[in-house]
C-alpha cells in the first residue's frame, strides 16, 4: 500500500518543517489547517514547492469533515499537530477543550474507521507538573503527571484517550511531548524567546530573553522528523514520550551565540526560570525510534542565523527585538 499522510496544523511551525521534510523527500501528503496560510511554510520552501502541495481546510471540531478528508484522499498515515496553546486555552476554555480534545478525538476515530496505519499526535511537556514536584533526576515518561493549567489538561486527556483507542480497538499512536522547540517559523510564545533572539542577531538587533535557568532545546527541524517517524513506524500501542535533546542553561545558550556572533546584544532575564522542568529522559522516544534526530546546538544555532539573515534580505521576515 502506498503511503500518505495527511498534516493537520501545517501552518504552525512544526508543521512547516513537517511539509518541508516530507516535500524534499517526494512524498505523498495532503496539508491541512483551520485556513490557508503560507506564512510560515514560505520560509522554508521556495513558491514552486508550494505551489505543488495538496491543501484543504479542515476544522478538527468536525468529525465528519476529518473522516471525509482521510478517507478522500486515501490517507494511510497522520500527523496531528492542530491545537491551541497556553494563552488561547486560558482565553477560551470551552473552545480549547473542542480543539485539543473533541478535535483529537475525530483524528482517532478517523484513524479507527479509516484504517491508517500509523498515528503521532502533539502533546506536551504541560502534561506535568513543575520541577519541584519531582526527585532530582531526569523526568521519566512515566512520571506522575500534574498538570497545572487547562492547555496541559487537555494534553493529558488525549494520552488517556490514546491509551484508550489502543485498548478497545487497536488504533496505535505515539503522542509527543516538545520542550522549548527553535529554528525558523517559532515565532509565538514566552519560549520561542530562543528562536527570536537568533532572528535579532542576524538582524542586528537587541533581543532580551524573557527567563533563565535550564530549558530543554529541540531544533523544529528535528521534531518535525520525529512527528514524521513516530507516523511511519507502526507502533503497536499507545506511546507518550518525552522530547529531550539539549538541556542547556539560558546563559551556555546566550555564551554559545555570543562566541559565533561577538557583537550580539543578547541578555536574559536573571532568575526568572520558566515554570516547567527541564530535565527529561527520552527513553520511550528511543525505543520507537530508535536513533532520534538531532542537530547539535552550536550548528544549529550557526545554521538559524545564516537562514535568518537570508530570509531578512530576501524580504521574508522583519527585523526582531524585545
Amino acid at each position: 500500500m502506498d503511503e500518505k499522510f495527511l498534516i493537520t496544523g501545517a501552518s504552525g511551525c512544526i508543521g512547516s518543517w513537517v511539509l518541508y521534510h516530507l516535500q524534499r523527500e517526494g512524498a505523498a501528503f495532503v496539508a491541512s489547517d483551520l485556513r490557508k496560510d503560507l506564512a510560515r511554510p514560505r520560509l522554508l520552501m521556495e513558491d514552486d514547492a508550494l505551489d505543488a502541495i495538496a491543501w484543504i481546510e479542515l476544522d478538527v471540531t468536525d468529525g465528519a469533515a476529518v473522516r471525509a478528508a482521510v478517507e478522500d484522499h486515501g490517507i494511510t498515515h497522520i500527523v496531528h499537530l492542530a491545537g491551541l496553546q497556553v494563552p488561547f486555552v486560558k482565553a477560551n476554555p470551552p473552545l480549547g477543550a473542542a480543539v485539543n480534545v473533541t478535535g483529537t478525538t475525530n483524528i482517532f476515530e478517523a484513524a479507527r474507521h479509516c484504517g491508517v496505519s500509523g498515528l503521532s499526535y502533539a502533546s506536551s511537556m504541560a502534561v506535568f507538573g513543575p520541577a519541584t514536584a519531582y526527585p532530582p533526576g531526569r523526568i521519566a515518561d512515566d512520571a506522575p503527571r500534574l498538570p497545572d493549567t487547562l492547555y496541559g489538561v487537555t494534553k493529558m486527556a488525549n494520552e488517556d484517550m490514546a491509551r484508550i483507542y489502543w485498548q478497545e480497538w487497536e488504533v496505535g499512536s505515539v503522542g509527543l511531548r516538545p520542550g522549548v522547540v527553535y529554528g525558523v517559523g517559532r515565532d509565538q510564545g514566552i519560549s520561542s524567546d530562543t528562536a527570536r533572539a537568533l532572528l535579532a542577531v542576524a538582524a542586528g538587533a537587541p533581543f532580551h530573553i524573557r527567563f533563565d535557568g535550564p530549558v530543554a532545546l529541540q531544533h523544529a527541524s528535528d521534531v518535525a522528523r520525529m512527528f514524521i517517524g513516530c507516523a511511519r513506524a507502526g507502533h503497536r500501542g499507545a506511546a507518550a514520550c518525552n522530547l529531550r535533546n539539549d538541556v542547556v542553561e539560558v546563559a551556555d545558550f546566550v555564551d554559545m551565540v555570543l562566541r559565533q556572533e561577538p557583537g550580539a546584544q543578547i541578555t536574559y532575564e536573571r532568575g526568572t526560570p520558566l515554570p516547567v522542568a527541564a530535565d527529561y529522559d527520552d527513553a520511550a522516544l528511543r525505543g520507537v525510534l530508535g536513533e532520534v534526530p538531532h542537530i547539535p546546538l552550536e550548528r544549529a544555532i550557526e545554521t538559524d542565523i545564516a537562514q535568518f539573515r537570508a530570509l531578512l534580505a530576501r524580504g521574508l521576515l522583519q527585523p526582531e527585538s524585545s
